[in-house]
């Protein structure tokens, strides 16, 4: 009978420290923290803009255009 000996493989850089998952949750936090710090706020501030009132006079007789 054969006797099958399970070797590990080569080292591919995967050490198993989970620094992935680490840096992706900092990084998940601090998007979290900028849309606190600023997402909230513009979208509280969000509201019609003061009633401001533009008055352009417009005259009633529109002369003809100069032609050359």
């Amino acid at each position: 009978m054969t006797t099958i000996i399970n070797t590990p493989g080569g080292s591919n850089g995967d050490s198993g420290s989970g620094l992935g998952l680490i840096i992706g949750v900092l990084v998940a936090i601090g998007l979290v923290v900028l849309f606190v710090v600023y997402g909230l706020p513009a979208l509280r501030n969000n509201q019609k803009p003061s009633s401001t009132n533009i008055n352009v006079t417009i005259p009633d007789v529109i002369p003809p255009a100069i032609t050359p």
